[in-house]
């Protein structure tokens, strides 16, 4: 790529301290100060939902459910999933890395509309509001999934502030995907076309038009719930002439098209750390370019996968399972051509590059398993089982939180200007993935051998397997603690980074870091296809040596 001026000849007031007051932190309407914002924000629903996730396996270290009543427990496991997939899983990488990232990528100076991203924030926080608001007024105890007739009649928690709370949080999210959209449309750099895009705007390219189009479903099936819960409509109870099915379709028809919002930006994050540390042209471009959209396009037509035993048409399940073995094949694409990336590479075992290879071991399992509940004669045997429990994990933490770290490793240096300390952050990785696999590859046997999800009471043969996976708690927790003190300490004390320590291509490495508030002194213009690591003029590629060994 053209690149803009030599970045040190910009001036080196940047965009943390251009301006230091709190007011220009809270009405700023530089994307990445927003960015970081919502790297605040999700990082406390991380802790909170974390620790009701601990809470949870130390209660299931005994089979005979004796710290919480089965009430409490059922309000744990609920708290947990709302707060990980909707505050935590599905804005953590586009609103903070896409963010920060998208302008600089295509070499813009901000967002096609930076009122309406910051509006975004200040929405996602009321959501949050409501949220922790039902949680500290008594909780919610239908689980994340909301299910009628039970949340819509039966149960006496907080129902309709917690849906309220994802209803605004949705707003949202349809605030990024549009400003998303617009902006790549728009404010891409002179020369820079669409297939010179990096494969990280691709995804959140793709994720945009999934929370576009899919998440005004959710909104509508939550006010339905709540008109049912107050106004006594009869929609999903049977009792008063409502269906239940027709919640699950709505509610899945949104929430297996999310599955991507979460793991789709992963993706596109694997992309950058594979062709950065492989020192090697991503293989297939545009292969993995059509893999993202088409991972978008099929995620909403899958959605009755999870209902083969609801009791939807049995030739239904049929096609649902057929179309749910198509969209393994998009993703198949990416693993595959990840790992043509990394053959006959110049590769570094940076921490970045740890975290990517966690990432596509444990989607791969993830994805494995996915046919395996694809089919329908083996979804019959595990459906609502300890099974799914560790599918859901594969792909979601093992998948998505793996990348998010992987990238905030990587994108660290511009961010704050400074480099990590490298030996604790590459021991932090593996001992993530090591307490990650303790805690979630036993659920797969328990599971299997028949073991109820939302169950604290459970038969005693299933005891050892549950121990073991209450063990692998702490040390994954470990593997998340780690990254926040040292990158908090880093932030502040760690040694200057440079404008490109990895010696990468993209052109948000072309800035100073931190960059400036309005990125490029010039904006730059494009000439070379992304990845062009082979006409880089160290050729075999050595990292630039400035962050602790």
């Amino acid at each position: 790529m053209t690149l803009p001026p030599d970045p040190k000849s910009i001036s080196t007031v940047n965009y943390l301290n251009e301006e230091k007051t709190v007011a220009s932190w809270f009405f700023t309407h530089d994307h990445k100060r927003i960015a970081l914002l919502y790297l605040a924000s999700i990082t406390f629903f991380f802790l909170l939902g974390g620790v009701a996730a601990m809470l949870m396996r130390i209660e299931l270290i005994h089979p005979r459910g004796e710290l919480f009543t089965s009430t409490t427990y059922n309000k744990l496991f609920t708290l947990h999933g709302v707060i990980m997939v909707w505050f935590f899983l599905i804005p953590s990488i586009p609103n903070v890395l896409g963010n920060f990232l998208i302008p600089m990528m295509i070499g813009a100076r901000d967002m096609a509309f930076p009122r309406l991203n910051l509006i975004s924030w200040y929405v996602f926080m009321l959501g949050g509001l409501f949220a922790v608001f039902a949680i500290l007024v008594g909780g919610v105890d239908t689980g994340w999934t909301f299910y009628t007739p039970y949340s819509s009649t039966y149960s006496n928690s907080w129902v309709i502030a917690m849906a309220v709370g994802i209803f605004i949080n949705g707003f949202s999210s349809i605030f990024t995907g549009l400003n998303f959209i617009v902006t790549v449309h728009k404010l891409r750099a002179p020369g820079m076309t669409w297939f010179r895009l990096p494969l990280f705007v691709w995804t959140l390219y793709s994720t945009s038009l999934i929370f576009v189009l899919a998440t005004p479903v959710l909104a509508i099936t939550l006010t339905l719930v709540a008109l049912e819960r107050g106004f006594g409509i009869g929609i999903f109870d049977p009792r008063i002439g409502g269906d239940p099915l027709l919640f699950q379709h709505l509610f899945w028809f949104y929430s297996h098209p999310a599955v991507y919002i979460m793991v789709l930006p992963a993706m596109g994050v694997i992309s950058e750390l594979i062709a950065a540390f492989a020192r090697n042209r991503v293989f297939g471009y545009n292969f993995v370019v059509y893999a993202s959209l088409g991972i978008a396009f099929l995620g909403f037509l899958v959605w009755g996968h999870h209902m083969f035993v609801s009791g939807q048409s049995v030739y239904a399940g049929m096609i649902f399972s057929l179309l749910s073995f198509f969209v393994a094949i998009p993703s198949a694409i990416k693993v595959f051509n990840w790992t043509a990336t990394l053959y006959k590479g110049s590769i570094t075992f940076d921490t970045p590059l740890l975290y990517a290879l966690g990432f596509i071991a444990l989607f791969t399992i993830g994805g494995m398993t996915g046919l395996m509940l694809a089919s329908l004669a083996v979804d019959v045997h595990v459906t609502a089982t300890y099974f799914v429990v560790a599918h859901f994990h594969y792909i979601m933490v093992g998948g998505a939180v793996m990348a998010y770290l992987g990238g905030i490793h990587y994108w660290f240096p511009k961010i704050t200007g400074r480099m990590y300390p490298e030996t604790l952050a590459r021991w932090a990785a593996i001992i993530l993935f090591i307490g990650f696999n303790l805690t979630f590859f036993p659920m797969f046997i328990l599971g299997y051998m028949g073991m109820p999800r939302r169950y604290h009471v459970y038969p005693e043969e299933f005891q050892m397997l549950n121990f073991i996976s209450t063990i692998g708690t702490p040390v994954l927790g470990i593997g998340y603690l780690l990254p926040l003190i040292y990158l908090g300490w880093a932030s502040f004390f760690g040694r200057l980074a440079g404008p490109n320590p990895w010696n990468a291509t993209g052109l948000e490495w072309q800035t100073p870091s931190p960059p400036p508030k309005e990125n490029f002194a010039e904006i730059p213009v494009v000439t070379t296809e992304p990845y062009a690591y082979h006409l880089l003029p160290e050729a075999a590629g050595i990292h630039q040596e400035t962050h602790d060994r």
